[in-house]
């Protein structure tokens, strides 16, 4: 895949129409509290990446299947950086249902179980006929389903009951709203706002962030 066509038309744009203000491309670097988060790739990794997302935003779904594996391999494994995925549910009610009900699966399922149920849910944002799956509980516990055993669904079932995912997902709004974060997918690198848009201009943010190490 040509690292040309990394992001264009779309894959960074939001998934309602709105007004998209850049940072300056000298941005000062951002705290970001970490603690808690789900994150692929190693600890020691020097770099953070992390996405907002929304489940039910299409471009998120295309970011999960095309971008992140790539992500994945030039980064991630290769140690440069680590890459965490922070909720920023903000296009339906049930934007913040699946949200919540993943951060229960992290909690209660640990770190591996939550990637692999959420790769699974962004691969059925939608129906076979293309219309948006609406992310009920009943729905969402199916496709936990698929990843984990009956008693381990049930754990998680009886977790959200309790709200289990609530305040995950409200550290998590907190960030993003503090942040100015409006749209989905938005990746920060190293604690800036990525506002490139070809994979050179991301390795070479994931570079600087190294290097301000």
């Amino acid at each position: 895949m040509s690292k040309k066509i990394f992001w264009i038309i779309g894959i960074i744009a939001v998934c309602i129409i709105g007004i998209i203000v850049l940072t300056d491309a000298k941005q000062e670097a951002v705290a970001i509290d970490f603690a808690g988060q789900p994150f692929i790739g190693e600890e020691s990794a020097p770099v953070e990446i992390i996405e907002f997302g929304d489940y039910k935003c299409p471009h998120c779904g295309e970011f999960n299947s095309t971008l992140l594996p790539m992500i994945n391999e030039q980064f991630v494994e290769t140690g440069k950086a680590k890459f965490y995925f922070m909720n920023y549910s903000f296009i339906a009610p049930d934007s913040t249902t699946s949200a919540q009900f993943a951060e229960t699966v992290y909690k209660e399922l640990g770190n591996e179980k939550f990637w692999e149920f959420h790769h699974l849910l962004f691969a059925n944002q939608t129906t076979e006929s293309g219309q948006a799956n609406l992310m009920t509980e009943e729905f969402l516990q199916a496709v936990l389903a698929e990843v984990a055993t009956a008693e381990e669904v049930e754990k998680v079932n009886l977790a959200f009951s309790e709200s289990a995912g609530k305040e995950a997902w409200q550290t998590d709004m907190n960030i993003a709203n503090n942040l100015g974060v409006a749209s989905t997918p938005t990746i920060y690198i190293g604690g800036k706002e990525f506002t490139g848009a070809t994979m050179d201009d991301f390795a070479k943010m994931v570079e600087e962030a190294t290097d301000g190490q």
